[in-house]
């Protein structure tokens, strides 16, 4: 059964990684949420997509200039004019505590491809041991040296390549790393390539699929999950698709 995961939570309707779009998320019904890791200046893992702060707050600069408690300052929905409530940028452990009341899986997706910052892997994985989300947790990225090594430090942890590119039996590649997923972007998941890796036991989890029709050929075919914006319009096209 194809499980649908909310990108960023339900992002389609609600500001992307805040805690409004992870909740709202989780009441469609869907199976898990993506979200994205930055750390900043005192080394805090906080839930935000970008390097920089200003497409998706109301403040300017990098994640890695703010402390914390500059980064709590400022308000991270104020492109939704239909929210009277701000929005704060989340830490990863404000997610964590909040997953302790409900069974969604979480995918975390680690920035750290264009920044290196250091000792994010090993802070990530600190903290989902301390909630006990091994289970729950996948993490991938970009950046293949920084999972591989998330594997190493943590092989109790699923681990998942992000690929933007077609490869070549991604199922061997990801064997090869010691990942049991791979996270490629849907257009370049054609029906074989996914038949064919989760054969060789590998799931494989396409984002981000917002249109119906590729709803449609995902769960045609099986797909261990898909990423998406709207997870209300994919579980919709599933209901249909299971009739």
């Amino acid at each position: 059964m194809t499980m649908i995961f909310a990108h960023r939570g339900y992002s389609a309707s609600y500001p992307e990684n805040t805690m409004k779009a992870f909740k709202e998320a989780e009441k469609t019904g869907c199976d898990g949420i993506e979200l994205d890791v930055q750390l900043t200046k005192d080394g805090e893992v906080v839930v935000i997509h970008d390097e920089k702060v200003d497409r998706t707050t109301n403040g300017s600069g990098y994640v890695k200039d703010f402390t914390f408690k500059e980064i709590r300052k400022l308000d991270a929905s104020y492109q939704h004019k239909m929210l009277f409530k701000k929005e704060l940028i989340p830490s990863l452990r404000e997610v964590l505590e909040w997953m302790k009341s409900n069974q969604l899986i979480c995918n975390i997706e680690l920035k750290n491809g264009i920044i290196p910052y250091e000792g994010m892997e090993e802070k990530v994985i600190s903290l989902i041991r301390e909630y006990e989300m091994s289970n729950r947790v996948v993490i991938s990225s970009f950046n293949h040296y920084s999972i591989v090594y998330c594997y190493r430090i943590a092989p109790e942890i699923e681990t998942a390549p992000l690929l933007a590119e077609g490869l070549y039996m991604p199922w061997v590649y990801a064997q090869s790393i010691r990942a049991k997923a791979i996270h490629p972007k849907h257009l370049a998941a054609s029906n074989e390539l996914i038949v064919s890796a989760m054969e060789n036991g590998i799931a494989v989890r396409p984002y981000t699929v917002n249109k119906e029709s590729d709803m449609k050929r995902l769960l045609d075919v099986g797909c261990t999950a898909f990423i998406t914006d709207d997870p209300v319009r994919a579980l919709r096209v599933k209901k249909q698709v299971k009739k």
